[in-house]
């Protein structure tokens, strides 16, 4: 583990955690490790679609009725 890593608690639906346990076990990984990267690729999509909509943020607009047309 990081030495520099934070604790925190984190509540799991019972389900949830027991497919956690059973990847874990499967890949000979950590749930701190598979939960790690879940949220890391989940915040750099993120990060993706901000930056998208920050390099339209120019182009203009065009209303529903006029797309239609």
């Amino acid at each position: 583990m990081n030495s520099h890593a934070t604790r925190s608690t984190l509540y799991l639906d019972p389900t949830l955690h027991q497919a956690l346990c059973c990847k874990a076990a499967n890949t000979h990984r950590s749930i701190s490790e598979i939960v790690n990267d879940a949220i890391r690729l989940s915040l750099q999509e993120n990060e993706g679609d901000l930056a998208a909509f920050a390099d339209r943020a120019e182009e203009p607009t065009l209303s529903d009725e006029a797309f239609l047309a």
